[in-house]
């Protein structure tokens, strides 16, 4: 499951470089799919979309939104983060309810 939210995270990823560098990264730059080289049906592009990444400026013609795709990261970035902390301090309290790691104070 793991490996499968990371293969779509790059995708995403890449989706995103792609808009970038074919300069559509604006309601006036919108291009249709086949000017940018990314799959228009894919489970990646269907996330982005309904994210509000990749935006149809006309009918067929799409754009990039970096300022959400930015915002978008940062949010992913935070929720790894916060589970990091929490799983940290679970095994911290684990270790020290089980007295792994508490000192004995027979010494």
């Amino acid at each position: 499951m793991g490996t499968a939210a990371a293969v779509i995270l790059v995708k995403e990823r890449h989706i995103v470089e792609a808009f970038e560098r074919a300069g559509a990264t604006g309601p006036g730059h919108a291009m249709a799919p086949g000017d940018v080289p990314v799959d228009p049906v894919g489970i990646a592009m269907r996330r982005l979309r309904s994210r509000a990444v990749v935006r149809e400026a006309a009918p067929d013609r799409f754009y990039a939104d970096l300022e959400v795709w930015h915002a978008l990261r940062r949010t992913r970035r935070r929720a790894v983060l916060v589970l990091l902390v929490l799983t940290a301090l679970i095994i911290a309290g684990t270790l020290v309810g089980t007295g792994i790691g508490a000192h004995t104070a027979s010494r």
